[in-house]
């Protein structure tokens, strides 16, 4: 078939074009129409596949003939009409209110309209400015690695003072069930006094107890949604012993041998600084990706994605997610039930990140187009090589078919514009780690000064009228 595409500019993110296809592809897609009629039912009187055409008119209808040849036709003509103009729509090619084929011999004229992704425009063309990590492994990184490994021995002990519970406390309790709660009842069980660890009923009941107090507490948990949806009750009763905080053991040789099967401290933290510039080798370049691409993202001139365009975009996140968790045999309601996320919160979340990758992919569209990058017929064969096809040239031809490509010459296209922005990006190397500790101290200093220096307060007045 070949047919003919004449586009009018994109507007308002839609395309116009008007498709014409040749009389010769009309008759043919007639023609097979009753030929597939012909071979699908049986006409009696006749052998499948040679009742003549009166007769099939006669059962069937010539217009319903002529509408099931007209949708055949276009949904043929669909991939060509992408790879005519070269784009990819949000959504499917609208053919409107379509005339349905006439008698052979005719051209078939029929107006379309496609969405596409608007064409936005960035607030600067300038390559981004970004902070990276060191290439080398930095002593804050160092110590916070080994902080981290400490933390896999460290322990709770009994604090040495004599004070009610605040909330964020670690106490050792013990649990008796008193309704629906058997999977918490136990001696010396440990409560992470904090909402979101334990049920904000819990929290709320256990602060201001003191060690040695009994408490009876209750609440109540929904879950499903819809039809699926019920409520459990949970009743326990809770006896203070202690209130504990966590003991990290100190660095030395002696931890480093006995703990991590290092001689010594030093050979303990040069182990560390090798894994650490190990694995920058593989994370850093992504990271630049990534922070580059967040930097010129934020520079896109768009007020809305449009919603059809993030709704797509939030389709394709969710099927990956899902695809991964199916890959691990896990359920989207077991993940979000360990977590403890709800469904909504989940929807939300993954409407935001749909959001920023639209955004992301649009400046990326835009710088694609100020640097002129095109995708040349070897970068699409380069791309099915990466991928590791077997037969390149019938992939490629499968795809030109379905009218895919569109699809890999706009991702090409990106990728250019990702390679000139990483390439030409200022970068500030900053040793995150080392000021997020600082941050980290400073906070807890003033949080330590806002206790020990309560606000002042008028004195009373003792004067005796």
């Amino acid at each position: 078939m070949k047919i003919t595409v004449t586009a009018e500019q994109p507007k308002d993110d839609k395309v116009a074009a008007k498709v014409t296809i040749p009389a010769a592809d009309v008759d043919a897609a007639i023609d097979k129409t009753y030929k597939d009629i012909a071979h699908k039912y049986n006409f009696q009187g006749f052998r499948r596949g040679h009742a003549p055409r009166p007769v099939i008119e006669g059962l069937m209808g010539k217009e319903a003939i002529l509408a099931q040849a007209t949708n055949d036709l276009l949904n043929d003509a669909e991939p060509m009409i992408l790879m005519e103009l070269d784009l990819v729509p949000v959504g499917r090619v609208d053919f409107g209110e379509k005339p349905d084929l006439a008698e052979q011999g005719s051209d078939y004229v029929v107006d379309v309209t496609m969405a596409v992704r608007p064409q936005c425009e960035l607030e600067t063309y300038d390559a981004p400015a970004i902070n990276m990590p060191p290439a080398e492994a930095t002593e804050a990184e160092i110590d916070a690695q080994i902080k981290q490994l400490l933390s896999y021995s460290a322990s709770y002990e009994d604090i040495d003072e004599d004070r009610a519970i605040v909330e964020g406390d670690v106490i050792s309790a013990d649990v008796e069930d008193l309704g629906g709660a058997e999977h918490l009842a136990g001696e010396n069980r440990t409560i992470h006094v904090s909402k979101g660890q334990v049920p904000d009923e819990v929290v709320d009941t256990l602060v201001g107890a003191n060690p040695g107090d009994v408490k009876e507490i209750t609440w109540t948990q929904s879950a499903g949604e819809g039809e699926k949806h019920v409520e459990h009750t949970f009743s326990i009763k809770v006896a203070v012993k202690s209130i504990k905080h966590l003991v990290t053991p100190e660095l030395t040789d002696e931890v480093a041998k006995k703990n991590f099967g290092y001689d010594d401290v030093e050979t303990l933290r040069n182990a560390v600084k090798e894994e650490i510039e190990n694995d920058k080798k593989n994370s850093l370049p992504t990271l630049k990706e990534d922070r580059v691409v967040e930097a010129v993202g934020s520079t896109l001139i768009l007020d809305e994605v449009p919603a059809e365009y993030q709704n797509e975009i939030f389709n394709e996140l969710a099927t990956e997610f899902l695809n991964r968790l199916q890959s691990q045999n896990i359920s989207l309601d077991m993940f979000l039930n360990a977590r403890g996320i709800k469904t909504d919160d989940f929807i939300s979340d993954l409407h935001a990140q749909a959001e920023e990758r639209a955004r992301q992919s649009l400046a990326l569209d835009a710088m694609a187009r100020q640097l002129g990058l095109e995708a040349t017929e070897e970068d699409v064969r380069d791309e099915f090589v990466k991928s590791g096809i077997q037969n390149v040239e019938e992939e490629i031809e499968n795809w030109r078919n379905q009218g895919r490509l569109p699809a890999i010459h706009d991702s090409i296209k990106r990728t250019k514009a990702l390679d000139w922005l990483v390439e030409n990006a200022t970068v500030t190397v900053v040793d995150e780690v080392a000021e997020a500790a600082e941050m980290a101290d400073e906070t807890a200093s003033e949080s330590e000064a806002d206790v020990a220096e309560p606000e002042a307060t008028e004195p009373a007045d003792t004067t005796e009228e």
